[in-house]
């Protein structure tokens, strides 16, 4: 594999000669000799480089194109020999929602790590459906009903989500009894999370308090601002000490919405295999995923 051609892909998947150069483990002044030394030899100009922003040309884009696929194909070879030879080794990103990698996945990666000592890992968090193949993403945990098509898709596990609140909220409110007294109550949720789809019913209504972010929504229903539809994997510890309770035990989150793994369905990383069954071990036991 011609290290420069590998570098410029790495360069347009991360947006940046720093980006790049992270990943790489060299100075960004040493990433931009090496591309101009990559045009030089080409004789096109690949980047249009500003102070603010970095684009492939017309050209350059042409090219990452027809490249982008082989380097892919040759680190993945080169992933399986070097598995033979002692373990996966080699760059790995993945790609979860900022809750769920925060508290499910992050916290377990260092054996791995230990294990595999070779992987440079990339953990991206966020709450967006990015695009995998224009992101660059080897592996990533998505929260859904529908995974997208295209991709080898892999459900780890059910994603139960339960109505719940504080018993301070409860012992002020009053706790409902009906589908229909949640009318009559505070609910919060982020945006996007109305209606609730719920066995045998739909909620609909507004949040006591507008967010984007689910990390809020958790916390208020902590602090006793509502009733909250939360996952089982996000509130499990807080209903074993007691600091929030079931509401309407009758009622959960529709049983479609399912954790899953997604990646290509060819030239994937060994890597990507490794970490799947390293991430299905450590949670085995979980009491969400039963």
């Amino acid at each position: 594999m011609d290290p420069d051609i590998a570098l410029f892909v790495d360069v347009v998947r991360e947006g940046s000669l720093a980006g790049a150069a992270r990943l790489w483990r060299l100075s960004p002044a040493m990433v931009s000799k090496r591309i101009a030394r990559l045009e030089g030899r080409l004789g096109i100009r690949l980047l249009h480089r500003t102070t603010r922003r970095l684009a492939p040309t017309a050209a350059g884009a042409a090219f990452h194109t027809d490249v982008a696929p082989l380097v892919a194909g040759l680190r993945a070879a080169e992933a399986r020999v070097a598995q033979k030879g002692g373990g996966p080794a080699g760059p790995l990103r993945i790609s979860a929602p900022t809750s769920f990698g925060r508290m499910w996945i992050a916290p377990y990666l260092t054996p791995f790590l230990d294990r595999y000592p070779a992987i440079r890992l990339r953990l991206d968090l966020t709450d967006d459906f990015v695009d995998m193949i224009d992101s660059g993403i080897d592996l990533a945990i998505r929260i859904t009903a529908t995974p997208p098509s295209g991709l080898e898709a892999h459900r780890l596990a059910d994603n139960r989500r339960i109505l719940c609140a504080s018993p301070a909220y409860l012992a002020r409110a009053g706790t409902p009894r009906s589908i229909t007294d949640l009318a009559d109550h505070a609910r919060l949720a982020a945006q996007g999370q109305f209606p609730w789809r719920l066995t045998g019913a739909m909620v609909n209504g507004e949040s006591r308090v507008e967010t984007s972010s689910s990390e809020v929504v958790r916390e208020l229903v902590l602090g006793g601002a509502g009733i909250a539809l939360r996952s089982l994997w996000d509130v499990g510890d807080a209903l074993a000490d007691g600091r929030l309770v079931r509401v309407l035990p009758a009622y959960e989150g529709s049983a479609a919405v399912g954790i899953w793994a997604l990646h290509a369905a060819a030239g994937v990383p060994v890597a990507v295999g490794a970490l799947l069954d390293h991430l299905r071990e450590v949670w085995r036991d979980a009491a969400w995923t039963t």
